[in-house]
């Protein structure tokens, strides 16, 4: 066992993160949020943590979800594009603020604005989406999780 792995050293509290994480994926569902919107807000979250083992897992899982290459090559740049919808502006610019904290004044605004597309229960279900990946990104930052190659 490589003593870094935080999952392999606690693999109790391992369980329960990943517990959590399950739950979370739960509401996301019972929100009506799609699988898709889900997984574009944890690759962004992602990128914006520098997590790559957590961006291969779901980059995997957002292709498989549906998305195009064309979304997920500008994803970083959304803003920029017409290719996301009001739905997934909201919960990208929703995602970002719970990642990079910026001071309370713009979070606010930032909430406010979500608000007017989101539902409540499709607000707190991103947040908590934000929420989880964040701290996945950060297991597997101080892990340091490998990405290996695919196999030949």
């Amino acid at each position: 066992m490589d003593a870094h792995y935080l999952d392999k050293a606690n693999p109790d509290v391992y369980a329960a993160l990943r517990a959590t994480a399950d739950t979370i994926a739960v509401a996301a569902r019972e929100a009506g949020l799609p699988k898709l919107l889900t997984e574009l807000v944890s690759v962004r979250v992602s990128q914006i943590n520098g997590c790559a083992y957590c961006l291969h897992l779901h980059t995997k899982k957002l292709m498989a979800a549906g998305e195009s290459v064309q979304r997920l090559g500008v994803l970083t740049a959304w803003r920029e594009t017409e290719l996301f919808d009001e739905t997934e502006r909201a919960a990208l610019e929703m995602a970002e603020a719970i990642t990079t904290l910026p001071a309370p004044e713009e979070r606010i605004a930032i909430e406010y604005r979500v608000r007017e597309v989101l539902s409540d229960a499709e607000f707190a279900a991103i947040s908590w989406v934000a929420i989880s990946m964040n701290a996945m990104n950060r297991l597997s930052i101080t892990s340091r999780h490998p990405v290996r190659p695919p196999r030949a």
